[in-house]
């Protein structure tokens, strides 16, 4: 995959954008604030107004990871109003080339390239070099992607893990699985594991108790947790926190990834004190009888506040360290 230098990275998802530039293969990149999604036209526009008042450099390539299966030529985000076209974009700035990927994968990225201080460990097990990794984020969706090695390079495989089927354990979760919101009829780990997921679980939570549920939002719903103002919020979060457990360690246990288990996106970062408190590692181990395997997989949280574009700029600094064959399509001019 050839790319010219400069290289504009981006991370785009269904309600902000991220953009930094990549000067060349040994310069650090330079970030810029993120934008609304909603606040520009398209793609080009926020580019062209929101990063190039800021820098002199232009970019010759671009390498972005946007929140939308990559089907087809053109590109409509799946919760945000831009549609990505290469072909105009490549044309408009005179790049040589346009690299798209699944934004988990840029999160697959992160993983490799992100430093020891931006990876909080929960519990003492260590990462085994070259063993697979897999990262899993829960937001507007929950993602999930595979880093293995190869021969040598890493290999970023994103999936639709998310929708793999989540059921209760013990009497009280099934009783709060009676009032879950569902896809036809079919709970899946995302309907619990992101931002709508624990608004759907603070709401069940409510009416298996028979009282009113506020109608507050997820950030509410974690922030009354964390200050003990509302008992079923913190429930709610704490049950959150288990089933975030329990499908890391499936994963885990999928594809024994003692190169560890890594949490990415907001919502993680923004939880890490209830997951330090809670009891999130012992629900991770629990995959009786294998408990030994368990306990020598690391989980780490990543804390960076803009990890994918560390993975981009790492991805694009080093490209024969990555082999991203089936992760992304390559537009040139």
């Amino acid at each position: 995959m050839d790319i010219s230098f400069p290289v504009l990275v981006g991370d785009i998802g269904g309600t902000n954008a991220r953009f930094a530039m990549v000067e060349n293969a040994h310069s650090p990149s330079i970030g810029f604030s993120p934008v609304r999604i909603a606040d520009f036209p398209d793609l080009d526009t926020a580019v062209r107004e929101a990063v190039f008042p800021h820098t002199g450099l232009r970019p010759k390539s671009m390498m972005l990871a946007i929140a939308t299966p990559l089907v087809g030529s053109e590109f409509r985000l799946t919760n945000g109003a831009w549609t990505i076209r290469p072909a105009q974009t490549i044309a408009g700035f005179g790049l040589d080339s346009m690299t798209l990927m699944n934004d988990f994968a840029a999160q697959g990225l992160a993983a490799l390239a992100l430093s020891p201080e931006h990876l909080s460990p929960i519990g003492t097990a260590r990462i085994l070099d070259n063993h697979p990794k897999v990262v899993i984020g829960p937001g507007t969706g929950l993602g999930i992607a595979l880093v293995i090695n190869v021969s040598g390079k890493w290999a970023v495989i994103p999936g639709e893990g998310g929708h793999v089927d989540l059921g209760p354990r013990g009497r009280r979760e099934s009783d709060i699985w009676e009032f879950l919101k569902k896809e036809d009829g079919r709970m899946s780990a995302e309907n619990a594991l992101s931002g709508r997921g624990l608004e759907n679980l603070y709401q069940a939570i409510c009416k298996v108790d028979g009282v009113a549920g506020q109608n507050i939002v997820a950030s509410e719903i974690s922030a009354q947790a964390s200050d003990g103002s509302n008992a079923h919020a913190r429930e709610a979060v704490e049950l959150f926190l288990t089933l975030l457990a329990r499908i890391a360690g499936d994963m885990a246990i999928l594809t024994l990834a003692r190169g560890g288990i890594y949490i990415a996106g907001g919502i993680g970062a923004k939880m890490l004190p209830m997951i330090r408190s809670s009891e999130f590692r012992k629900a991770f181990e629990d995959k009786a009888p294998h408990g030994e395997i368990m306990r020598s997989i690391p989980v780490n949280v990543m804390t960076h506040p803009t990890a994918a574009l560390e993975g981009l700029a790492a991805c694009v600094q080093d490209a024969d360290r990555f082999s991203l064959e089936g992760a992304t399509l390559h537009f040139t001019a």
